[in-house]
């Protein structure tokens, strides 16, 4: 049988790998009834813009399950509004929806109509191991290049805001690292 000077750094290494492997969850839309009644056509699109999604994250979709429901669908169905043919339904009205993958996924509104007037999204899911580009200065121009003015400005979206419940994420993530930190005191002292 294994002896607990054995068990005892497995398990504390155990608890701090899995306290730190947790998915982040993002309120869709940014704020309370954002899926319901975005502000615009194209607010959801714009807040998953600016968020950054990786593997493992989570989104929460809340809706009123009596008069909607949330479709996963494939590109050509989100850009058409079709819900025959859905790769997913979600009914609860706090719809949790795991990324497990990278790459986009395609979500509209089940409710008649609310397709048609921007309650869809499109996220886009990096993998764990990409890295956002850093801030760089940009290559110098050659010197034949005509200047061109910079572009306007996108119209301000709304800041992202994480789920009601992101903390909870967080707490047990942070218990789990004091709790393998204690444990590892408790063989140092001890054992």
């Amino acid at each position: 049988m294994a002896s607990l000077k054995t068990i005892i750094p497995i398990w504390t290494l155990f608890v701090f790998l899995l306290a730190f492997s947790e998915g982040r969850e993002f309120l869709v839309g940014g704020k309370q009834n954002s899926w319901t009644s975005p502000t615009s056509s194209d607010s959801l699109i714009l807040w998953a813009e600016i968020n950054r999604f990786i593997v493992g994250d989570f989104l929460i979709f809340e809706y009123n399950p009596n008069t909607d429901s949330v479709l996963q669908v494939t590109m050509e169905e989100y850009e058409s509004c079709n819900k025959s043919n859905p790769i997913k339904e979600y009914k609860d009205p706090k719809a949790k929806v795991e990324l497990d993958r990278s790459g986009p996924f395609y979500f509209i509104s089940k409710a008649e109509g609310s397709c048609e007037k921007g309650q869809k999204l499109i996220v886009v899911v990096l993998s764990n191991g990409h890295h956002l580009p850093k801030h760089s200065s940009p290559p110098p121009m050659p010197e034949s290049a005509p200047v061109t003015p910079a572009p306007e400005p996108a119209p301000e979206a709304p800041a992202p805001a994480p789920a009601p419940n992101s903390s909870g994420a967080l707490r047990v993530g942070f218990i789990g690292v004091v709790v393998g930190i204690l444990v590892g005191l408790v063989e140092m002292w001890f054992f």
